[in-house]
């Protein structure tokens, strides 16, 4: 006669064992990245645990929470246990998380250095797999009246418009921009067109009594600043 398969499903755990309730009875940060996923998936495949599945998922991404967020839908549901409705919710609690990020840093309204420029931007184009051009719109007191996406473009690089950019320089009353651009290759040296895309605008800005206080390449980790290696 043959026995009954366990069920993996959170509800049929010990109390102990069981993500919602630890969450609950001790408070989120009690939890482990894999116990959060699981959470978000509800059930594990015929043989393993949520949680356990939710660790071999985040193995494949070396435990990276950033690289996760990368996963599609399709790549996600390469694990046994996940189908398109536990990979939504993946996808969805991950991108929920990195608004919340988004909301915390656009408390920086000042650029006082090229870190406050790299902690404004990083959030929004480190961890891209395509390149974005970015600008940041300052007043005389280098306070941010606007940010704005300029161009987006493949992992070889993007188009930058300088009338754009300059129109809107002076339709806001900006007298500073910062530059900025990604590299999802992870590299921070700046190609030739990086420089030529830099040395335009700032002839551009000159012309219309506007400073370029720097140009930064954006990273997942790291970031290199036009200005603060004098190549600006």
């Amino acid at each position: 006669m043959q026995q009954n398969q366990p069920s993996f499903s959170i509800k049929h755990w010990s109390d102990d064992d069981k993500p919602r309730e630890k969450l609950v009875q001790k408070g989120k940060s009690a939890l482990s990245d894999a116990e959060l996923i699981a959470i978000l998936i509800g059930s594990g495949s015929r043989n393993e645990s949520a949680v356990a599945l939710s660790k071999k998922i985040l193995a494949s991404v070396n435990n990276n929470l950033n690289e996760l967020g990368k996963l599609s839908i399709k790549q996600l549901t390469q694990f046994h246990g996940i189908g398109q409705a536990k990979a939504v919710g993946i996808i969805a609690g991950l991108e929920i998380g990195r608004r919340r990020r988004d909301g915390e840093v656009l408390k920086i309204t000042k650029i006082n250095s090229s870190r406050d420029a790299f902690d404004l931007l990083q959030p929004l184009i480190g961890d891209l797999e395509h390149e974005e051009f970015w600008i940041l719109y300052l007043n005389n007191g280098n306070k941010v009246l606007h940010s704005a996406l300029l161009s987006k473009g493949g992992l070889t690089g993007t188009l930058v418009d300088v009338r754009i950019v300059m129109r809107q320089a002076l339709e806001l009353g900006a007298i500073a921009l910062v530059l900025a651009h990604n590299h999802p290759s992870g590299t921070l040296k700046p190609s030739k067109g990086d420089r030529d895309v830099t040395a335009n605008l700032k002839r551009a800005a000159l012309a219309l009594d506007i400073t370029i206080l720097d140009h930064i390449i954006v990273t997942e980790k790291d970031y290199f600043s036009f200005a603060d290696e004098g190549v600006l």
